[in-house]
């Protein structure tokens, strides 16, 4: 059974953060507002959650996954950051980007680029994300809630209540958000290329 919390979106209730992160922590997939549409999120080691994520998105095996953090430390733990990429995620943080760089050992093989061992990072700029992670005390594994055949992430909570009860276990409505995705940045060159522009702006990479 999918269960259905409504979190106040500047004031998030910790019972109910609470309860999401026990969800999570005992193999719970679920739907969370990010300042970038909602996104699909479970625990960085449980693999059969992932397996139910590439199920729902149709996702094959090149797809890159994102960490979501809670702030530039708890990155560079699982990214290999150079000063001047640092400096460009350091502007850009929290924010509606993902940052594609190099994966460090921390992060499981099953998680990385089965070529290019890369990963996507992020540090959303939405106070029921930070409260997830804060709670969790390491990143969730996330990908943006975009179905097959849609080109923007799922913004409206009851809409995605029922297309898909029964394939999570948790929708968290934080409210309307934002229906455009991350802006996509690739650093493995040490320098900002914008693979995709989504919420973020781009000017200034340029």
């Amino acid at each position: 059974m999918t269960q259905f919390y409504e979190i106040h979106n500047e004031n998030p209730q910790a019972r109910l953060i609470s309860q999401a992160v026990a969800c999570v922590r005992n193999g719970g997939l679920i739907v969370y507002p990010t300042d970038s549409g909602y996104a699909l999120g479970c625990h960085i080691g449980d693999k059969k959650a992932l397996d139910r994520i590439r199920k729902i998105r149709k996702l094959d095996k090149s797809h890159n996954f994102t960490l979501v953090c809670r702030d530039l430390s708890e990155l560079a733990i699982f990214a290999r950051v150079d000063n001047a990429s640092f400096r460009v995620l350091k502007n850009h943080t929290p924010g509606p980007y993902t940052f594609i760089l190099r994966a460090s050992s921390e992060v499981p093989n099953r998680l990385q680029h089965p070529k290019k061992k890369t990963i996507g990072i992020r540090v959303p700029d939405n106070a029921i994300a930070l409260a997830l992670l804060e709670s969790l005390g390491e990143p969730l594994m996330s990908t943006s809630l975009i179905m097959p055949d849609y080109e923007i992430p799922l913004a409206e909570p009851e809409d995605i209540y029922e297309v898909l009860k029964g394939k999570v276990d948790l929708v968290i409505n934080g409210g309307f958000v934002s229906d455009l995705p991350t802006t996509v940045v690739d650093m493995l060159e040490g320098y900002p290329r914008v693979m995709r522009q989504g919420g973020g702006s781009s000017e200034a990479f340029e």
